[in-house]
């Protein structure tokens, strides 16, 4: 299950985490955010220990969406050492989203 980050945690939690990050963008009623949600969830447990996966609730989580500059969901950042090396916006399949997930590695 993939981690919910926050305005409170995300700092601790994302930008500070030994491992690389994927942060997974999106709201409620967004549909194709909801297709990928299993997915990311998937992705989380498989990739446990080796990349923090989580998602931010952008209606919830202003301020961490205006910090990256989010305008549309999905968006999912990747990140190493706390900075953004990779970015998607829009939907993804599971097998691209495994790519980016091992070019973290």
């Amino acid at each position: 299950m993939a981690t919910t980050f926050t305005d409170v945690n995300f700092e601790e939690t994302a930008i500070k985490a030994a491992t690389p990050v994927m942060v997974d963008f999106g709201a409620a009623w967004c549909g194709p955010c909801n297709a990928i949600a299993p997915i990311v969830d998937k992705l989380a447990d498989e990739y446990q220990g080796k990349v923090l996966i989580g998602k931010v609730d952008v209606d919830a989580c202003p301020e961490i969406s205006k910090r990256y500059k989010v305008r549309n969901i999905p968006t999912i950042l990747f990140m190493k050492n706390g900075e953004v090396v990779d970015k998607h916006v829009g939907s993804i399949s599971e097998g691209d989203l495994r790519k980016k997930l091992e070019a973290l590695l």
